[in-house]
């Protein structure tokens, strides 16, 4: 690691120990760290409704420049409470503004149009790269202070859903996405999209996340993404999606690696998950900025495509996943199992990955305890851990339930195995290579992964551009 990262990331674990004077902090920790509990909601020194300022609520009238109109006049008042009653708004992209609270009320839901004119071009992230692509049906950038909250609810149109092509580059339209934005507040709503995120976080600080419900049908429909953010509560949420129900990454690839803006201290509880294609929870496998600190407990995940819990990355993403903390959680109705690590070979490779050893992930202190599962297939597949840079610690404890197959673990150095009390598997409870620790007693040999080999160096070095 060259000296500059070196320096960021110890700058930035000093930045850590500094009290933020916007939020009020939880006594919850994740390895010494606090978790935020709520960012002061905006100022409401005055409520706009946006009937007054023409908006129909017909569900076929285009009310994009009537909301639009409502939350710039209470941005330039000084800030407060923009009211949406009972209606069918259709509406094109809206822009949140600074010390602006939007509320939904009572039967009112925002409806997005079908077509992508309505939805402006910008940067926007999209698998860990910065590029072309339109704005979200409701989005931010460099708003501080704001917050949605319901009960209304907001629907995407099923015609805006889908992945950029050759022919269409573009990305398409997510359903929330704040960029740059700090102190945001979404509770008490609910949402529906398709073949799209539904909430994408991108380079946002304390955030508070309550109480909503969150359904989106079709491949890549991501619950809430949280990307190179710090400061998040995810908390009572029930989320059923078609893709991972939530997502953390930092970056990809030498871009990702370069800009450093690494997802950290994001506490997620009391939530139930079912997803209908990939993970329940995924961490990366983008994770070229860094990921650490991560809380997830008293949470229910009732089913999975794949598994449960999935952490993932690859050779050529460099950075680091440490700090993860997994307790008291439920899992039932997984196709793949409880837990996967494929730490060397997940997702696609960016065009110019990390080089070299510093390419591969560094990864250490995952902690799972006090979990029931229930017929899962496999309980935990962590074999994908590059040998170059073993996973240091890993704690598995107080484990209960069925399964249909056991532990297998590979290149993990520091491990602690004890009260795992499960019946129904067949073959060896435990098998590993090249693991040392405790709770290994009596633990079958699996044959070590395969080498993946690592990234050449670039040439010319690379600069951000």
């Amino acid at each position: 690691m060259n000296k500059r990262r070196v320096f960021l990331k110890q700058a930035g674990l000093g930045l850590l120990a500094i009290p933020a004077t916007s939020l009020a902090f939880g006594a919850t920790t994740v390895q010494g760290t606090t978790a935020p509990v709520t960012p002061q909601p905006p100022p409401t020194r005055i409520k706009l409704n946006i009937r007054s300022f023409g908006a129909v609520g017909d569900g076929k009238t285009k009310d994009t420049v009537a909301i639009q109109q409502t939350i710039d006049r209470c941005n330039v008042l000084g800030g407060g409470e923009v009211f949406i009653p009972e209606g069918n708004y259709f509406t094109g992209a809206i822009q949140l503004r600074s010390n602006v609270a939007l509320r939904l009320g009572q039967g009112s839901v925002l409806l997005g149009t079908p077509d992508f004119a309505d939805y402006p071009v910008t940067q926007v992230r999209w698998e860990g790269k910065w590029i072309q692509g339109h704005t979200a049906l409701i989005y931010g950038n460099d708003a501080h202070n704001i917050s949605i909250t319901g009960p209304g609810k907001i629907v995407g149109n099923d015609a805006l859903g889908g992945r950029p092509s050759a022919d269409k580059p573009l990305r398409h339209p997510a359903l929330i996405e704040p960029i740059n934005c700090s102190n945001i507040t979404f509770e008490d709503f609910s949402t529906s999209y398709h073949l799209m995120w539904s909430i994408h976080l991108t380079c946002c600080d304390n955030i508070s996340i309550k109480n909503l419900n969150i359904r989106s049908t079709g491949g890549n429909g991501d619950g809430i993404d949280v990307d190179s953010c710090k400061h998040v509560l995810i908390d009572g949420c029930d989320i059923a999606t078609g893709d991972d129900c939530i997502s953390l990454k930092s970056g990809r690839g030498m871009e990702g690696y370069a800009m450093l803006r690494t997802t950290e201290d994001v506490r997620i509880t009391n939530c139930t998950f079912a997803d209908s294609i990939f993970a329940c929870i995924g961490i990366g496998s983008e994770t070229s900025g860094g990921i650490r600190n991560v809380l997830i407990e008293n949470c229910k995940f009732t089913y999975a495509k794949s598994f449960a819990l999935y952490i993932k990355s690859r050779v050529g993403r460099g950075a680091f996943i440490e700090d993860i903390t997994v307790n008291n959680i439920d899992v039932s109705g997984t196709e793949g199992g409880l837990l996967r690590f494929n730490l060397s070979g997940s997702g696609l490779q960016d065009q110019i990955p990390v080089p070299g050893i510093e390419g591969v992930p560094t990864t250490k202190n995952f902690k799972f305890t006090n979990i029931k599962v229930t017929d899962v297939p496999v309980l935990v597949d962590g074999t994908g851990v590059h040998s170059s840079k073993p996973l240091d610690g890993f704690v598995f404890s107080n484990i209960t339930g069925t399964c249909k197959k056991g532990i297998s673990l590979a290149n993990i150095k520091n491990a602690k195995l004890s009260k795992i009390n499960v019946t129904g598997y067949s073959g060896p409870l435990l098998g590993i290579s090249n693991v040392t620790g405790s709770g290994l007693d009596g633990a079958a040999d699996i044959p070590a992964p395969k080498f993946i080999e690592l990234i050449p160096a670039n040439d010319p070095p690379y600069q951000l551009h």
